[in-house]
């Protein structure tokens, strides 16, 4: 009786284990989605890490693509379901700090060239002029033949550009001149 009681209740914390969801990567404090649902197409976590500046914990960043990859030109010139989630972690973040930031992000991925994409550019930051504050979420969706999708806090804000336009913002974290080399890394997980 006490083998069969035993055995009864390893099968249900086996049971109870194996059918529990899939748990998040954890960055700091904050729990990182396995899965991100792009207009139904299921994209899985790629990687995910901690963009810092002097010494300060700024924003946790994680990429989600159709299939894992380590290669971030790969990435950028992909024409597939993508997204890139960046979960603001201090309140150091304020709309005028993101905007100097991503300019700087679109000047290096594009070797200071932004003359093609500039209007799209122009668009895309006016998504930071609202209050950014500590525990917002924005998240980077790009939907081939529609452009990127920008969510704050879940709530779509605009949709913006198109490949080209991806590729130079998708280019701020994964080109060879990223915002920050081991966040590119943890993103592509190569760490």
């Amino acid at each position: 009786m006490k083998k069969a009681l035993t055995t009864g209740f390893a099968s249900l914390f086996l049971a109870g284990v194996l059918s529990a969801p899939a748990s998040a990567l954890t960055v700091g404090s904050v729990d990182v989605p396995d899965t991100y649902s792009a207009m139904g197409k299921e994209l899985q976590l790629n990687g995910a890490g901690t963009r810092s500046k002097w010494f300060m914990d700024l924003y946790v960043g994680g990429l989600y693509v159709p299939e894992k990859i380590n290669n971030g030109e790969a990435v950028i010139n992909a024409d597939e379901h993508q997204a890139i989630t960046l979960h603001i972690t201090s309140g150091m973040i304020t709309s005028e700090r993101m905007t100097e930031a991503t300019m700087e992000g679109f000047e290096a991925s594009t070797d200071g060239d932004l003359s093609a994409i500039q209007s799209e550019v122009d668009q895309f930051m006016g998504v930071f002029q609202e209050e950014i504050k500590e525990g917002d979420v924005f998240d980077l969706v790009y939907i081939p033949g529609e452009g990127v999708r920008v969510l704050k806090n879940g709530e779509q804000k605009d949709i913006v550009g198109d490949l080209e336009f991806k590729k130079a913002l998708f280019g701020i974290w994964l080109s060879d001149k990223p915002a920050q080399k081991d966040l590119k890394e943890k993103m592509l997980g190569q760490n």
